[in-house]
């Protein structure tokens, strides 16, 4: 007897109404939620940071922003500093927080003598290749005591100038106007309280919070390839300069040597 003929079950594809169900859902669900929320730029970016270091993208930055913190430290124990200058290292970058009673003459936005070859220091050694993509953000604070006179009317423009006269310093000893920032906080940011509750002024605390801060924040790649790309057209503009003085030299040379041949048969006539 022979076989009976072999016939093809249906496919079953039930459960692709199921699966298109689901992402259907799963996707008005995304949609949902993107239309209700509020992103938060900063922490996505920090997050994105801590990704990167997981991998290991973010691995160079934080070595070369340890390394500096390490000779910025260096430069201040060298100097004997290390009472009135506080190094630090945070997600965004390094530190700098200097006592302005060790740096300005009372009252003023004058750097004291004394205090300049250290600044300097740090400013060499952030123009060397492998630490100068760095942001150079410096913050002058004051106490909650006014000042009234014709040049600081008030300790916006006191702490402002602080922090430009460091930023000037640091422009003068080779650091790029690029990576610099200058900000005035006057006494909106206080460390610590100026006045206890009953309003008398707390001397210590006042000390601490005349202060200037440098902060270094490592470039990202935009700013960073923003900033090579800039540096590319100074020396080549710089370059151009010499070649048009080089040439320029050598005409004068042709000129002055014709003008002596003319004189010299002048002078035989």
């Amino acid at each position: 007897m022979a076989p009976p003929p072999l016939t093809e079950e249906p496919d079953d594809e039930e459960w692709l109404v199921t699966y298109a169900d689901a992402i259907t859902l799963l996707m008005a669900f995304f949609v949902m939620l993107v239309s209700f929320s509020k992103i938060d730029l900063p922490l996505f970016e920090e997050v994105m940071s801590g990704i990167q270091q997981e991998i290991g993208l973010g691995a160079s930055q934080a070595t070369t922003s340890s390394e500096v913190k390490s000779k910025i430290e260096e430069i201040v124990f060298q100097v004997g500093m290390e009472q009135q200058v506080e190094v630090q290292k945070d997600t965004q970058g390094v530190t700098i927080e200097m006592a302005s009673a060790g740096f300005f003459k009372p009252g003023t936005a004058q750097i004291i003598e004394s205090a300049r070859p250290m600044i300097a220091e740090w400013a060499k050694v952030l123009t060397k290749e492998d630490y100068k993509y760095f942001l150079i953000e410096v913050e002058g604070h004051t106490d909650d005591d006014p000042i009234h006179t014709d040049k600081f009317p008030s300790n916006w423009e006191l702490s402002s100038d602080r922090a430009a006269a460091v930023v000037r310093l640091m422009q003068d000893t080779g650091v790029h106007r690029f990576q610099l920032k200058v900000a005035g906080f006057g006494d909106s940011h206080p460390k610590v309280p100026n006045r206890d509750i009953d309003g008398n002024p707390i001397k210590v605390n006042q000390a601490k919070n005349r202060r200037v801060i440098i902060r270094l924040v490592p470039m990202g790649k935009k700013l960073k390839d923003e900033f090579i790309d800039i540096l590319l057209e100074e020396r080549l503009a710089e370059e151009e300069r010499k070649r048009q003085a080089e040439k320029k030299a050598k005409q004068d040379a042709v000129q002055e040597r014709l003008k002596a041949a003319d004189t010299q048969t002048k002078g035989t006539n």
